[in-house]
């Protein structure tokens, strides 16, 4: 809940949250909480969102209803909430993976996003995101749309705690990159908000918010210290699979870890 209310006064000091704000969120137990936080302040502030995307929850379906979205932009139903809506609401729209986040299509939908808050198995000093393998090399799932909206939202939040399973999660050098640090602009953890140096804008515009900021070096070294296990070193076992940015370009290769 603190790394959510922090995620949501992020978003209400950039000053983007307005008439007609678009948002995206993923599904996760911050990230939920995080809309919540977003709800309640549109609701203060009597502001109307243009659209929520991305996988829709029952949570999102009751932002729309509740008059904060005019339309639901769905390319997932995550429970049967969101399906029952689909079949009800003619404000709640299916579309295709190309029309959400397709590089070459115009007009995506992630390219017209006032803020996306995602999660991370990792990041490292260079903002860099890794949500395809865990610490030990393992891959955990696709990537779905993350570097895709990273890359589209006029503001990009990474909400993460500070150590999973007794790593560290906050790193000098993830173990795969999936979402290049360019695109993100602030990490919030229960320790506090680290901005992107390349936003020196949006750090001003926090700091007079009276936000918790901490520099990413700072936080690494706050992960570290409540590690109670080492991050094992990346393998060097073949190539099994390969990161692949939404233009096609590769930014890592996963490979297979050696025997125990």
């Amino acid at each position: 809940l603190s790394i959510a209310n922090n995620a949501a006064r992020v978003i209400s000091a950039s000053g983007l949250l307005t008439d007609g704000f678009a948002f995206q969120t993923g599904s996760g137990g911050i990230s939920l909480a995080t809309a919540n936080a977003v709800a309640h302040e549109m609701q203060t502030r009597g502001v109307t969102g243009s659209f929520a995307c991305g996988g829709i929850t029952g949570f999102h379906v009751r932002m729309l209803e509740a008059g904060l979205f005019r339309t639901l932009m769905d390319v997932q139903c995550f429970d049967l909430e969101a399906v029952a809506s689909y079949c009800r609401n003619p404000n709640h729209m299916a579309m295709s993976a190309a029309a959400y986040a397709g590089p070459h299509v115009g007009g995506a939908v992630v390219d017209r996003l006032s803020a996306v808050v995602l999660g991370a198995a990792e990041v490292d000093l260079g903002f860099n995101v890794n949500v395809t393998t865990n610490a030990e090399g393992t891959i955990i799932g696709g990537s779905g749309g993350h570097a895709d909206a990273a890359q589209g939202a006029a503001l990009t939040l990474v909400t993460t705690r500070l150590n999973a399973a007794g790593y560290a999660k906050i790193v000098p050098e993830v173990t795969t990159l999936t979402t290049p640090g360019h695109t993100v602009d602030v990490i919030v953890t229960e320790a506090g908000v680290t901005v992107n140096p390349a936003r020196p804008e949006l750090y001003e515009r926090l700091s007079s918010a009276g936000l918790p900021l901490i520099s990413i070096a700072d936080l690494a070294v706050l992960s570290a210290n409540a590690a109670s296990r080492p991050n094992p070193p990346r393998s060097q076992g073949p190539v099994v699979a390969l990161s692949q940015y939404r233009d096609g370009t590769v930014t890592d290769v996963i490979r297979r870890s050696a025997p125990s």
